[in-house]
Order: structure tokens, then sequence, then C-alpha cells
């Protein structure tokens, strides 16, 4: 299983010098995996120029998106397989209890917002409300969906190849679903999706200090990922959804002061272009 990262901010950050190395972009992240389709989670701004690489490379693609606010959506809108005649995409999302994916993800493709709806595009879109009631399979992957904690129905997302899993949790306030403390957590949100994985991708976006006055906001404190991943035995945290307005400096020393709080985990950070081999 190869896990590629194509954009990692919370929102579009400045383009210049400081935010070269961890880039602008917004969440996309691509998984590829011997006999299985392309997986991408979440369709930000990074999923453009994934979609420039993948265009020429036949097979079908599978959508994994978390939820519904724009950063990590507004990339599908210029995703090119989208417009390739007879190319099999399948889009998955969260359910909801008014509106299918379809309705919703409409809003966003079609005018005024953009001049092209979704049934416009040339390629064969299947649209799925992702089943938070157990396992289903793509190919030979297995995806666990659950719902966690983060404003609207949102879903973090389990995958496993047989050799290797992935928890992919980009956007989760962690801290409202923990009930004991950070030394003794029973968590209640995310918990079962991160539960010894090999590589945890979880929101890091908060300092301590800043999470302060922004409870209920839906996102984590680099703290709280390294606590929910040592408590899950999980093997490698990589840290997500950066703050559209860290240099990388900042992004450097909020890692490092990560992995020096953590006890046998490896912590990372998740600069764009970051290629990860697992099992």
């Amino acid at each position: 299983m190869r896990v590629t990262f194509w954009g990692t901010r919370g929102s579009l950050a400045a383009a210049g010098p400081a935010t070269v190395r961890y880039g602008g972009n917004t969440a996309c992240v691509a998984l590829e995996a011997q006999d299985a389709p392309l997986v991408i989670l979440d369709a930000g701004s990074g999923i453009r120029a994934l979609g420039g690489v993948v265009a020429g490379v036949p097979g079908r693609i599978d959508v994994l998106l978390t939820h519904l606010h724009m950063d990590h959506i507004q990339g599908l809108r210029f995703f090119a397989p989208l417009f390739q005649p007879g190319r099999d995409v399948h889009i998955w999302g969260p359910p909801s209890s008014t509106m299918d994916l379809r309705a919703r993800l409409t809003r966003y493709l079609s005018p005024p917002l953009f001049p092209v709806g979704l049934g416009d595009m040339s390629s064969d879109v299947t649209l799925h409300d992702a089943p938070t009631d157990g396992p289903f399979r793509i190919g030979p992957l297995t995806v666990t969906a659950s719902l966690v904690i983060h404003p609207g129905p949102t879903l973090g997302y389990r995958i496993d190849d047989g050799r290797a899993t992935l928890a992919y949790l980009p956007d989760h306030e962690p801290a409202l679903g923990m009930r004991g403390t950070l030394h003794d957590p029973r968590w209640l949100s995310g918990a079962e999706l991160a539960d010894g994985a090999d590589l945890l991708i979880h929101d890091g976006q908060y300092l301590d200090v800043e999470y302060q006055h922004r409870v209920g906001w839906g996102h984590s404190t680099c703290e709280h990922a390294v606590a929910l991943a040592t408590a899950m035995r999980v093997r490698r945290l990589a840290l997500f959804h950066h703050d559209p307005g860290r240099d990388d400096v900042t992004l450097d020393r909020m890692v490092a002061q990560a992995a020096a709080a953590a006890e046998g985990l490896e912590v990372m950070g998740a600069p764009e272009g970051l290629a990860l081999d697992l099992g």
C-alpha cells in the first residue's frame, strides 16, 4: 500500500517561500494498493494536480469524501478523469437524513457556483452514501467508515489491504469524545478506526493555547492526536490539516515537539509530495 499526500492544509494558503515545502493545497491523499482501484481520500484543491497525473492511467477511481465542507470538495470540479468519456468513477460520502449525496454535491457542482453540473460530466459517475454499519469492499480493500466529531456529518475511514492498515481522520476533535485523562483515555470518537493502524493521518491543526479558544470547532491539537495514536497502538502518525497561516519553520517545530512527547510512536508532518509505503 502506498500513500501519497497531494494536499494537507485546512484551507488555501497563500503561495510563497513559507509554504513551499508543506504546500498550500487543501486535503487530498491518494492510496494505491495491489490489484485495487485508485482510492482518493477527499477532493480538496490537491486533487486537481493528481487528476492530471492519473488521467492517462486507465481503471476505476474511488473518491472517499469525509464530509462536504468546501476545503474537502473544492477540487472535484477540476478533476480531469470526471471529464473522460466512460471513465468509471465512484464517489462515496457521509450519509444524511435529509438529502442523498447527489443532491448535496449538486449544490456545489451547478450554477452559479460552477457552470458544469454533475450530470454534464462525461465519465460514468456513481455516488454512494458510505455505509457506517459495517465494513464494505472496494476491490480487494476492506473499508470501514465511521462518524466522528466534527461539525456536520463527517466520516473517518479505515482501509486495509491485507498487508497494512491506514486510518484517515483529517477533521476530528477527539477531545470532545474522550473520557478520563490524556494519560488514561477512553476514546469514544475515532478509536475503532485508529486501533493498531500502521499509519494514522490525523488532524493536528492547533497549538494547545489556541485550542482553549476553539473548543467545538471540530479540530485537534497535536497533543490530542498523539494521545489518541498512543492509546490505540498506532505505528506512525502523520499530522494533517495544517493551519493555512503556518510557515514551514513553525510546522517543523510543532512536529518535533509532538514527536518528543510521543513514546514508541513515529510522528511526522505531512508535506505535499510525501509518499509512504506501508506493509
